[in-house]
């Protein structure tokens, strides 16, 4: 086992996380199980804010007892939390799932992108990461595209079939991440005897001692926080137009289509397109494709959540490039998961509010709040960011 094998591996693993057969129809699953979409909000918002709980300490963790054992853990409770929506029933039955879930997207969360960078630099070859990123992120979303499609048939005969065939793509991840080998890293000083002391240092240091990688953290997670929103919207949107739900598997697999092309070809993107100017155009794309597709209710509308999975997939491997452009080797897992900390705890407060606001009112003026929402949030951190990038180029 070589340290070069560790790329395509990584491949592997993303593949087996996005390649989500449930997806396409995982709504309709919860509804006809009794759960109204406050419910299924809820269920999402326990999930992110499992996740967010985990984070820095298993970002921590990956750091001090190495990110291969951090993957093996989260693969394998990604298993069991599969395993236990296959045979589960009703919001209670789902909550493990869902617990289990949370804990391994906790720790694969940053232990993936730490594994691949360090890897890369002990290859020497750090300048490709974004490159790679952009190759592995567009892997993983043609793998959700081609499980939109046979997720939409398997649906066809229950819609819980494609839980019990996720089963397998999910060991297979787990079976990949324990043949994975650990690159070489510097490790934290006292990082197995003082760990609270550390994870305190670190986030100081993230958070108040290097500016540029606190700002590109609350940006990237507040663009991430917009993202994900969007991904529980998409399918009571196709409902609202009317669309029948044996096409729900193609559109979510051409929208995916439409993440994976751009995310391969970021680092040509990033290139020629100022920092400034690729950083307000990621905001203002995102939180008017929420506004028009609030306004016009029309199967034309799809064009709008066309164009924002374009702008996502050029957006997440730029800015997670950004990040680790500014983070140290050994606390770059953690720098990760306070990433994803930050994502899951504004999602998590904020997909119930939106879930009640579909309900009780309409999803447009769901989509509506949450355009104005993200785009304030996203704005004021985003203000802060150029004023800090202006600094150092002066």
């Amino acid at each position: 086992m070589t340290i070069k094998n560790n790329i395509w591996k990584l491949y592997v693993i993303k593949a087996s996380k996005w390649m989500m057969l449930f997806m396409p129809t995982v709504v309709l699953f919860f509804q006809e199980n009794g759960l109204a979409l406050f419910d299924i909000m809820l269920l999402q918002a326990i999930y992110s804010v499992t996740i967010a709980l985990l984070e820095i300490p298993s970002g921590y963790a990956a750091d001090v007892f190495g990110r291969k054992n951090s993957m093996i853990v989260g693969t394998f409770f990604g298993l069991a939390g599969i395993i236990i929506y296959a045979f589960s029933f009703g919001f209670w039955g789902f909550l493990p799932a869902a617990l289990c879930l949370g804990i391994g997207q906790s720790f694969v969360s940053g232990s993936d992108t730490a594994l691949m960078y360090d890897s890369l630099v002990e290859l020497k070859r750090e300048k490709d990461f974004i490159k790679l990123e952009g190759r592995s992120i567009s892997m993983g979303n043609f793998a959700e595209a081609i499980a939109f499609i046979i997720g939409g048939f398997l649906a066809e005969i229950t819609l819980r079939t494609p839980f019990y065939y996720q089963i397998v793509i999910a060991a297979t991840g787990l079976f990949t991440a324990i043949l994975l080998t650990e690159p070489k890293v510097n490790r934290l000083a006292n990082g197995k005897t003082k760990p609270w002391a550390n994870i305190k240092n670190i986030i100081v240091f993230v958070l108040k001692e290097n500016k540029t990688l606190r700002y590109f953290i609350l940006y990237s997670s507040i663009i991430g926080a917009t993202t994900l929103t969007m991904a529980w919207f998409v399918q009571p949107y196709y409902k609202l137009l009317n669309i029948n739900i044996i096409y729900f598997g193609i559109i979510g697999a051409i929208l995916n289509i439409a993440v994976a092309i751009p995310s391969f070809y970021a680092h040509v993107i990033e290139q020629k397109i100022k920092t400034n100017y690729l950083l307000i155009f990621f905001l203002v794309s995102l939180t008017l494709c929420y506004f028009l597709a609030s306004q016009f209710i029309t199967l034309w509308s799809l064009a709008f959540l066309l164009i924002f999975y374009i702008v996502r997939g050029i957006a997440t491997p730029v800015l997670r490039d950004y990040m680790n452009r500014h983070t140290p080797s050994e606390m770059r897992a953690t720098v990760m998961s306070i990433r994803s900390f930050i994502i899951r705890i504004v999602f998590a407060s904020i997909s119930p509010l939106l879930g009640y606001v579909a309900d009780v009112y309409t999803l447009p003026q769901a989509l509506l709040f949450s355009s104005i929402l993200f785009f304030v949030l996203g704005g004021v951190t985003l203000l802060f960011l150029l004023r800090n990038n202006k600094k150092e180029t002066t």
